[in-house]
Order: C-alpha cells, then sequence, then structure tokens
C-alpha cells in the first residue's frame, strides 16, 4: 500500500511546482521552423513538431484543374465521418475517401454539385449537403441559375442517399429563405427515429416567389421575417423525403449590435482612401449564426453568431433557446465553439478576415483573430483568457483560428485545430488561463509573391488519427507522437475511444473503459504536473504494477485496496479531481 498522502504532505515532500509552471517548459525547437518555409503549391516546405505526416492525398481529377491553383473547384471545405469513410466538402460539390488505410486513402466518391462550400453532415446512409450559392441547382448542374426567380435554384440542405456510396442519390432539398452556409446534426436518444439538423444561413433573403413565405422585412414589422433566427429541419430516419422545417427559433431576440475590434494598423495603410473598415450595421445585434456546435450530453449548444458567442439550452431539440450571449470587443467574427469533455468550459474561435486574409503576421494583435476561453458560471460565461497560433506567419498565407475538435486525452482538454495557411496545431487549454501549444504541423504559402488562398480548413480527431481538409492539396493525415506533453499512455488512451461516425459540430462525449492505460495516463499527467510527492506516486505506480500482473481474486483484492487509499488521499492532494479519476479507473478495473 502506497504511504498515506496526508503524511507525505505533512513531511514537506511535496516537488516544487505546479501543474501551470511546468507546463511553461517547452522543447520546442528555435528558432521556429514554421517562419520563412518555401513557398509552393504540393512542393511547399513543411514543418512539424511532435506530430507525423501518415498521408497527403491530392484532390480527385475532377475537382483539381493543375493550371490554375486558385479556382474554386479546388476549395476543399468541412469534413465528416462514418466508420472508414471520410466525406470532405467542396465548393463544387464533395468527395468520399475510403480510409481503411490511412496511409494510402482510396476515393470512393467524386460527387460535382456546386452550391457554396458544401458543409457536409452524415447520419447511417444520409449525407447532409449545405447549399447557398445563388448559382446552385436541385439537379446540380453546371449551367447555373441566371433567373432572378427560379425552381430549379437549390438553397438550403441536400439530403442524399449514400447507402451505395459510389452512386449517391439526392432524395430530397429542403429549401430554406437565406440558405445553409453550415448544418448540425442533432440526434435526440429520447427520438430514435428522427435526426434535426440546426442551419446556419448567411446569405441575402430570397424572393418570397421564389420560396413562400420568405421576408427580409424586420421582425418588429413582419413576425415572419426570415432575419434573426435559425431554422431547425426534422428528418424522419425511415422516411427522409419527408424531412421539413419544423421550428425557426429567434435565439437572437432583444440582442444589440455588439462592439468589435476595427482593422489592424495594416490593414488601414492597405485599404484605399474612403472606404470604410467594415461594412456599417443598423443598430440591431446578429441576424444568423455562422456555426452553432450541440453538445447533447450536456443538453447544450455553442452558437459563434456574428459578434455574440452564444449559450444554448436544447434540453428541447426542436426549440433551442438562449441561456446567455457573450461579447467581446478582441473578437471580430466569431465562427465556432468547442466545449470541454465535461462541459464546463466553452472555446469560440475569431475568423476575423472571414478566412481569406493574413491575420497571423507579427503586426496583428495575439487577441485578434484567436480562440477566447469561457468558463462556464451557472448560465453565464465567464471570460479566461486567449490562443492564438503563436508562429507568426506571412503577408502571402491566409490565416485565422478555424475548425477543430477535441483529442479524448482524459484528465485534459488536448485540442487539434487548423489555421488555414498558418497549418494546423494541438494544445492544451485545461487550465482555461493559461492554454500552451504542444504539436504543429505547417507548410510554406502557395505562392511566394501574392496571397493565392489555400490552408487548413479544418483538421479533427476521428478514431487515433487526425485528418486535415486542405482547401487547395487535398487531405492531410497526421499521427501525433508522444512527447514531454503528450505521453504514451495518454495516446494510447485517447486510442480506446471510438466512434462510429463523428460530426464535429455535435461533439461526442468521451467515455474510457477502464484499462491499466487509462489509469496510467493520469499517473502520467500526476508525474508532469509535479503536484504530488514522488515517494506517493511511485507506491500507486508500484501497486497498479503488482495487481496487472496478478489475476483473478488477487487482482480484485490488490485494486480495491489501491482505490480506498486513492479516495482517501484525494481529499489532502492539490490535485483531487485527477487522483479521484484514477480511483475511479481503478474501481472499473476491479469490477
Amino acid at each position: 500500500m502506497p504511504t498515506p498522502l496526508r503524511s507525505l504532505l505533512s513531511g514537506a515532500l511535496l516537488v516544487a511546482g505546479s501543474a501551470t509552471a511546468a507546463t511553461t517548459l517547452s522543447a520546442q525547437p528555435q528558432p521556429d521552423p514554421r517562419v520563412g518555409l518555401k513557398a509552393g503549391w504540393f512542393d511547399a516546405g513543411e514543418a512539424a513538431w511532435n506530430v507525423k505526416l501518415v498521408s497527403t492525398t491530392k484532390p480527385s481529377a475532377s475537382f483539381l484543374n493543375m493550371s490554375t491553383p486558385g479556382d474554386a473547384r479546388l476549395k476543399n471545405s468541412d469534413l465528416a465521418f462514418s466508420g472508414n469513410l471520410v466525406f470532405q466538402g467542396n465548393y463544387s460539390g464533395w468527395q468520399v475517401w475510403d480510409i481503411g488505410n490511412p496511409r494510402k486513402p482510396k476515393l470512393r466518391t467524386a460527387f460535382v454539385c456546386p452550391g457554396s462550400q458544401s458543409d457536409v453532415t452524415v447520419y447511417g446512409n444520409l449525407l447532409f449537403v449545405s447549399a447557398e450559392a445563388v448559382a446552385g441547382r436541385i439537379d446540380c448542374g453546371l449551367q447555373g441559375v441566371e433567373a432572378e426567380v427560379s425552381k430549379e435554384r437549390a438553397r438550403g440542405i441536400r439530403i442524399i442517399d449514400i447507402s451505395d456510396v459510389e452512386h449517391p442519390k439526392t432524395i430530397t432539398t429542403v429549401q430554406t429563405c437565406r440558405g445553409s452556409h453550415t448544418n448540425t446534426l442533432v440526434t435526440d436518444p429520447k427520438d430514435p427515429d428522427n435526426v434535426y439538423v440546426y442551419v446556419s444561413g448567411s446569405a441575402g433573403v430570397r424572393s418570397s416567389e421564389e420560396l413562400a413565405g420568405c421576408s427580409a422585412l424586420a421582425p418588429d414589422v413582419d413576425p415572419n421575417s426570415a432575419l434573426f433566427r435559425i431554422e431547425v429541419i426534422k428528418v424522419p430516419v425511415k422516411n427522409p423525403a419527408a424531412a421539413a422545417i419544423v421550428s425557426s427559433p429567434r435565439i437572437f431576440e432583444g440582442l444589440g449590435e455588439a462592439v468589435r475590434h476595427g482593422d489592424a494598423a495594416s490593414d488601414r495603410r492597405e485599404r484605399p482612401a474612403g472606404a470604410p473598415a467594415r461594412p456599417s450595421v443598423a443598430g440591431r445585434g446578429p441576424t444568423q449564426c455562422h456555426d452553432i456546435t450541440t453538445y447533447p450530453a450536456v443538453g447544450l449548444a455553442g452558437g459563434a453568431c456574428s459578434g455574440y458567442g452564444i449559450l444554448l439550452d436544447i434540453s428541447d431539440i426542436k426549440n433551442p433557446k438562449r441561456i446567455y450571449a457573450a461579447a467581446d470587443t478582441n473578437m471580430s467574427a466569431w465562427h465556432s465553439a468547442t466545449f470541454s469533455n465535461d462541459g464546463s468550459k466553452v472555446l469560440f474561435s475569431d475568423e476575423w478576415g472571414g478566412g481569406s486574409s493574413p491575420r497571423c503576421r507579427a503586426t496583428d494583435k495575439m487577441e485578434w483573430g484567436a480562440d477566447a476561453i469561457f468558463v462556464r458560471n451557472g448560465d453565464k460565461l465567464d471570460f479566461k483568457s486567449y490562443f492564438k497560433l503563436p508562429a507568426a506567419q506571412t503577408s502571402q498565407e491566409n490565416c485565422v483560428a478555424h475548425n477543430g475538435s477535441l483529442i479524448p486525452i482524459p484528465g485534459r482538454e488536448v485540442m487539434v485545430q487548423s489555421w488555414y495557411q498558418g497549418g494546423i496545431n494541438v494544445f492544451d487549454w485545461t487550465d482555461p488561463n493559461h492554454a500552451f501549444e504542444v504539436a504543429y504541423f505547417d507548410r510554406g504559402p502557395m505562392d511566394a509573391k501574392e496571397l493565392v488562398g489555400g490552408g487548413h480548413w479544418s483538421a479533427y480527431w476521428y478514431n487515433g488519427l487526425i485528418y486535415g481538409s486542405e482547401i487547395s492539396r487535398g487531405l492531410d493525415v497526421w499521427e501525433l507522437t508522444p512527447s514531454e506533453h503528450l505521453s504514451v499512455n495518454e495516446l494510447e488512451a485517447a486510442k480506446l475511444v471510438k466512434y462510429a461516425y463523428f460530426n464535429a459540430q455535435e461533439q461526442p462525449q468521451a467515455v474510457w473503459p477502464a484499462a491499466f492505460v487509462v489509469a496510467r495516463a493520469y499517473t502520467d499527467q500526476l508525474a508532469r504536473n509535479s503536484a504530488v510527492p514522488k515517494a506517493w506516486l511511485d507506491g500507486v505506480l508500484t501497486q497498479l504494477a503488482t495487481a496487472e500482473k496478478a489475476k483473478g481474486a488477487t487482482r480484485t483484492a490488490a485494486l480495491n485496496t489501491l482505490a480506498m487509499q486513492l479516495d482517501t488521499d484525494a481529499a489532502a492532494s492539490p490535485e483531487a479531481k485527477r487522483v479521484q479519476a484514477l480511483s475511479g479507473v481503478v474501481k472499473g478495473l476491479a469490477k
């Protein structure tokens, strides 16, 4: 049995230091190799730290125009996952990659269907694709739509049958007044017969002659206005052709215009004389969300909505209600949200400049185009800190915070995120006041002399690896490597969390099986943070090793004894939460 922690603490055997102090010690290479990388389309320079590039797959022939790297056909967008398939959106449609062998992804489908960024989500045999462009057609034709009013126009959610993924079939298009910039799939465990789609539309309101009921008037003039609301679509799983809008919640009601920061000094110098810093707003608050991340496990959603980060109650999936709206003058274009695994914290990204501008230059403020981290305080959100890519990028690289997801490391909030031509990075925001970088991958700019759009639209962890959608270069796959920031045990514990499907905007709650590697992930964290006496931790590790070698009743007895000791010691520990979590794993092993 390890020596009780209380007695070790009273004996002054606590190793000096704290979790925060320990994490400031980094072995990052200096000077930062991300600075000054060679430009190029498919031959750009690369820099990596604590992550290994597993594969890079160029866009399929249907989407690749070798003569014009800035062509819209190369604009890959977001990712969704199901089994061994990755669905990759594109401004000209979508592609499906088989990742059964992630070292050599195989193209299964390249479906040309223009309609703006084609945000994708997936559920079972159904694929949901956002359509917003006025030229997008219901039949996916390349001729576009020229008429001002046309029944051929597709602006809303395309629902696709992918039961035969190589021969997808359009089931229906649920039309909305403002189209769909992004969409969020939401499942309700109380309603297994249906799935729901939250639609965020940012385009102008279409004519009522084209879609009945559409109105661009203010809500106080027309209570049926298509402004200041989102749409909720109900999709019967067995009859998706019957999908329809079931509610249009006005989650922005009562919000005024949020104050946002102005342009950077470099942008003011470059702006033509007399040009406004940003379009004027008539004093009202947001009229739409850019993106919504739901977290059904805790009954909440985070909406990134123009000048606000909005916390929503989604206990009634069909009728989300605003709980709180956070505003911040350092945030310009609230973009997406990520919850901590326990739901106690929320991170919002700021897509300052819309993703097409260089926002990671040495002259840009670190608070701008960054992540803002909040802690839930009842129904409110308390701001704690910002985190931004720490490596300066050039004026030839569009760069700003964009899409990412949690990596399921027990006891920590570790996240992978894309930064367009800033590449991707992995950072820890367990301590909401002190986020820090733990890994990165970056390429040089697309062009050495001018800004040619590209970079990573999104980067997500899925069943043991990181997948990135590169706007102009294709699909990337990476594997994290052990480091002083991420141990072998932590990475192996993360790989135990498996999802049948994954849409980043419907955040799943990570649950780890009772396994010795999970227990050692916690002991690795206790050792790294130097917050408990080494003698005590050595005793715990000895007990774990002894129990792992034992069998049957002997193993159960050893684990129960250790769990009892951990429960007693947790009360005296400066790492009480982590010690309690370790005890929970040990108890699970004893069963």
